[in-house]
């Protein structure tokens, strides 16, 4: 007999009023008033450049304010002076401090923005298809089994990560990249029989309505669409709004939803960003994750390794544990991405195998499902395995995870040992290789 599941939230929990904080309010925290003026001002310099939104359940349930500013979600929520280089930093600062208008303030920033590299990896040259003769906006497919999509409704977050490697669609219609025509994903779908996986990204889908995330996914459990065996949705909910499971107006019927994929036959996956233990403190993030899990979705956990803010071997290993242990599957360590303010939060490619591999002798085999440390480069998913020596050289072990071509995937290579290289682009093919083994059918994509 089958058994009903229960998908009713628990009353007990009452979500704060929704209030958002975006960069021109930040004195109007309440909080930071105990801060020094500089270092506020400091963070209006970063904020007129880089994104920034942080609701007040983070402020208020996941921040410690008197570890300010060293606590690790102040860090990942709140700009920092070291995300800007100096010059940088400077030239808005002085158009700061004199009297200026928004328009003068926006264009000194766009100025600053293309200077970091907005989108890395080939996202926006490489990684976008063309359907009926047209490139497709909102739409990226770089590996041959998944698709990528950016729904229109799903470009923002409830809060904005500093490290956010998609910082460049939340600072203008200009730099954003979505769509909101689900046929146009449909069609596309229904076409590409060789893809297998479609994962919701954005911003984040979860801010979305239930009723417009229907819309999208609903007809992926139609007979035209059986080649699609995994739905992933990508998002920071669960540790940074998880009332959107309990108690939302639709939390629900968005339940309901997933459960009705999954018994469609489809494979669930919440993909959840959490970049340190401290997020998943809460009660009703574990409500949330145990009503998810009731559905038969599964959850998966991912984060980059962060300077300033995650760089403990314990911490991970601890948080790995705790996901296990609460019926979530650690799957990837990332290594920050080349974009942005990569320069306050990366590390060195030799630091972040060190740490990772100390983290990872910590747990047991079911934890050890993670995989990293992975840098998403132009070329694929690179995955630091180790630091040796071979024939008297020392070298970094390198292989593919996941490639543009899937030839290349789990194919080892090795670069020089170099200590300051922080990306694959800093690194050169060791035993005296002009090359590495994939790089010219890259270079000719």
């Amino acid at each position: 007999m089958q058994q009903t599941v229960q998908l009713q939230p628990a009353e007990a929990y009452v979500p704060p009023k929704f209030n958002v904080y975006q960069h021109r309010q930040i004195d109007k925290i309440e909080q930071l008033h105990q801060l020094p003026e500089h270092l506020r001002f400091e963070m209006r310099v970063v904020a007129n450049v880089f994104p920034f939104r942080v609701n007040n359940y983070v402020i208020e349930e996941l921040i410690d304010w008197d570890k300010v500013p060293n606590d690790p979600v102040f860090q990942l929520t709140f700009p920092q002076r070291g995300m800007l280089d100096d010059e940088s930093y400077e030239q808005m600062a002085a158009l700061l401090k004199r009297e200026h208008t928004p328009e003068e303030v926006f264009e000194l920033a766009t100025q600053l923005r293309q200077k970091l590299n907005p989108h890395p990896a080939g996202q926006m040259d490489k990684n976008v298809p063309t359907f009926e003769g047209e490139q497709v906006e909102g739409i990226q497919h770089k590996y041959k089994e998944t698709v990528l999509f950016f729904p229109a409704q799903g470009q923002y977050c409830h809060s904005y990560c500093t490290f956010c490697f998609r910082w460049a669609q939340f600072v203008g219609k200009a730099t954003r990249f979505n769509n909101n025509d689900e046929e146009l994903l449909h069609n596309y779908l229904a076409e590409h029989k060789e893809v297998t996986d479609l994962l919701m990204t954005g911003g984040d889908p979860m801010v979305m309505r239930t009723v417009k995330l229907r819309k999208y996914l609903e007809a992926l459990k139609e007979p035209r669409f059986d080649h699609i065996k995994t739905i992933r949705i990508g998002t920071k909910s669960l540790t940074f709004w998880p009332f959107r499971y309990v108690t939302d107006p639709d939390a629900q019927d968005l339940l309901a939803l997933l459960k009705e994929l999954v018994d469609a036959g489809k494979h669930v996956s919440i993909m959840a960003h959490v970049n340190h233990k401290q997020e998943l403190r809460t009660d009703i993030s574990r409500e949330a994750i145990k009503l998810i899990r009731k559905t038969g979705a599964q959850i998966r956990t991912q984060a980059p390794l962060l300077n300033n803010l995650n760089v403990d071997s314990d911490m991970w290993a601890e948080m790995w544990k705790e996901q296990t242990q609460m019926g979530m599957i650690p799957y990837y360590m990332f290594i920050e991405r080349d974009t942005g303010a990569k320069r306050y939060f990366e590390l060195p490619l030799y630091k972040t195998w060190e740490i990772f591999r100390d983290a990872y002798k910590q747990v047991s085999g079911v934890s050890r499902t993670v995989r990293g440390p992975s840098m998403s480069a132009g070329p694929g998913k690179v995955e630091v395995s180790g630091v040796t020596e071979i024939a008297g050289e020392k070298v970094f072990v390198l292989r593919f995870i996941q490639a543009r071509n899937p030839e290349w995937v789990q194919r080892p290579f090795f670069a020089k040992y170099d200590e300051e290289a922080t990306w694959l682009d800093g690194l050169v093919p060791a035993f005296g290789e002009e090359k590495f083994f994939w790089q010219e059918e890259y270079e000719a994509m």
